[in-house]
C-alpha cells in the first residue's frame, strides 16, 4: 500500500514539474515579440482532446500593432464547423523583459516568458461549453523556427487534469514590394 501512495504521490509531482522556458536561451533565432508579431499573421491549427482526436480545425488571421511597449493583437477566427470569434489581445512588455497580457476572455493576466527562440504564456481562459463557461488553465509554448514561421502548443488542464492541445503554426505576411 505504500510502494502505491509513493508511486500516486511520484507520478502527481512529476506531472507538476515544468520544463522552464530559461533552457532556450542559446537558441536561435532570438524572439523579438514586437518585430515578429507585428503586421498581419496568418495561423492555421487544431484543437485535440484528451485522447489526441481532432475535435476541431481552424484558421485565425491576426492584425498586430504595437505602440511602444505595448502590442494590441486582433485575432480572427473561422473554424471548421462554419462558426467565427474574435479575440483580442493587449500585451505589454515588463521592465524584467516579461510580458503581461489580457483579452475579454483571459481570467486575470496572462503571464508571458521569452528567452532565446520561445515564448512561455500560463493563463486561464474562460471557454464556452455546452452552454456555460468553464476556466481552463493553459500552458501555451511558442517557438520561433525563422523570420516568417512560429509553432505553438498549448497544454489545456484543469485541476490539473489533461482536456486536451491546441497546435498552431503561424505565418508572417511578408510586406509588399
Amino acid at each position: 500500500m505504500k510502494l502505491l501512495a509513493a508511486l500516486f504521490l511520484s507520478l502527481g509531482l512529476s506531472g507538476c514539474a515544468s520544463t522552464g522556458v530559461e533552457q532556450y536561451r542559446s537558441e536561435q533565432p532570438v524572439l523579438d515579440l514586437k518585430t515578429y508579431l507585428n503586421g498581419t499573421l496568418d495561423a492555421w491549427g487544431v484543437f485535440q482532446g484528451r485522447s489526441g482526436e481532432v475535435k476541431k480545425r481552424f484558421h485565425v488571421v491576426i492584425d498586430a500593432q504595437w505602440r511602444g511597449d505595448t502590442g494590441v493583437l486582433d485575432e480572427n477566427f473561422t473554424w471548421s464547423d462554419g462558426t467565427v470569434s474574435r479575440r483580442v489581445w493587449t500585451l505589454k512588455r515588463q521592465p524584467d523583459g516579461s510580458y503581461r497580457g489580457t483579452a475579454d476572455d483571459v481570467v486575470g493576466e496572462a503571464i508571458g516568458e521569452l528567452a532565446g527562440n520561445a515564448l512561455r504564456w500560463r493563463y486561464v481562459l474562460a471557454l464556452p461549453v455546452d452552454g456555460k463557461v468553464i476556466h481552463v488553465d493553459f500552458d501555451d509554448w511558442m517557438f520561433l523556427i525563422d523570420d516568417t514561421v512560429m509553432l505553438n502548443r498549448s497544454y489545456m488542464t484543469k485541476w490539473g487534469f489533461n482536456l486536451g492541445e491546441v497546435t498552431l503554426s503561424f505565418v508572417k505576411r511578408q510586406a509588399r514590394q
